[in-house]
């Protein structure tokens, strides 16, 4: 959705893409020629973990969970409901998988999108207290739905790297929208969330780099005021930031994926706080005011970046470039 692999190469021939739709996105998985039937398998494994955590597949657990308070549950969606507890905790609440009460039960994103009243608003409840789970089932209190949108693409990336390493595979990319692992030494670029451009590109400095990107930008209902990315606390759409890219070898994609997404509802002194406090994590933060924010585990991580800064000045004001406050 927001990050792209341009090829994923160091030698553009070295590696096959295959393509399908799958999780609300695309799915491309890279591998050598020799590898490459091994993308069958890793597909046939996203498709069982989006039968575990999709809110849109009739048939699907977390679908079940919201539409009859309760289901039976795989491995997958038990340890997809650990780790949002987890994420939910670390993030101090901005990280919470029952906004499905908002984001499905109200604006209906990835559906029929409408436009809730701030009535309808003021009675959605969020409470994670509500979702009680075991190894066996889940189910929730009434008024609550789940939505584990936040964190659901970069776990699906986690279970594909998982499988292809378990075939031997050292060189590749699995990519879910904006949710990528790269094996070796890829190639990437993000998107301008003001424009069609690219807003910077670079080779990963090290194999086994997780990213993560999330923007207001793609999913909304009549303008970015009323985007997908609601902070839980407030029942608001974000209006601080553009678009959040984490990069790291040392956090899984779930983790990424979660912490990108909670760091983008929260206030901009708390998530820059946060952010901080995530050794082994780089950034490349775009606000909604047009200012860019980097630090320096960015730096360590890629290796030849490019800022396209050039021919910004009609489309936005002047970019700042500067360390995370």
């Amino acid at each position: 959705m927001i990050f792209f692999c341009l090829g994923g190469l160091l030698k553009a021939d070295e590696l096959i893409k295959r393509t399908q739709v799958m999780m609300g996105t695309y799915v491309s998985i890279s591998l050598p020629k020799n590898k490459v039937s091994l993308s069958t398998k890793a597909f046939e494994r996203l498709k069982e973990v989006e039968m575990g955590l999709s809110s849109y597949d009739e048939n699907a657990q977390v679908y079940q969970i919201n539409h009859n308070k309760m289901s039976f549950i795989s491995k997958d969606t038990y340890e997809a409901l650990v780790l949002s507890k987890q994420y939910y905790h670390d993030t101090k609440g901005y990280f919470d998988i029952t906004i499905g009460s908002i984001t499905k039960g109200l604006f209906h994103f990835g559906e029929d999108a409408r436009l809730p009243s701030k009535n309808e608003l003021s009675f959605a409840r969020v409470d994670f207290k509500g979702l009680h789970f075991n190894k066996a089932q889940a189910w929730i209190d009434s008024g609550i739905k789940l939505d584990l949108g936040g964190m659901g693409k970069g776990y699906g990336v986690d279970k594909a790297v998982e499988l292809l390493k378990e075939q031997g595979v050292t060189k590749g990319v699995v990519a879910l929208s904006g949710d990528i692992f790269c094996f070796h030494q890829c190639f990437m670029a993000i998107q301008d969330p003001f424009s069609s451009k690219y807003l910077a590109d670079f080779y990963m400095a090290k194999a086994d780099t997780s990213i993560s990107t999330s923007g207001n930008y793609r999913r909304y209902v009549q303008n970015t005021k009323y985007n997908h990315l609601i902070n839980p606390k407030t029942k608001t759409s974000q209006r601080t930031f553009a678009s959040i890219t984490l990069l790291s070898r040392d956090y899984s994609n779930a983790d990424l994926d979660a912490y990108a997404t909670a760091t983008s509802v929260m206030p901009k002194a708390e998530a820059f706080t946060f952010l901080k406090s995530l050794d082994g994590v780089g950034y490349l933060v775009v606000t909604t005011d047009k200012k860019i924010y980097m630090n320096e585990a960015l730096r360590s991580l890629t290796k030849q970046m490019h800022l396209y800064e050039k021919n910004r000045v009609k489309e936005r004001s002047l970019i700042y470039l500067r360390s995370i406050p």
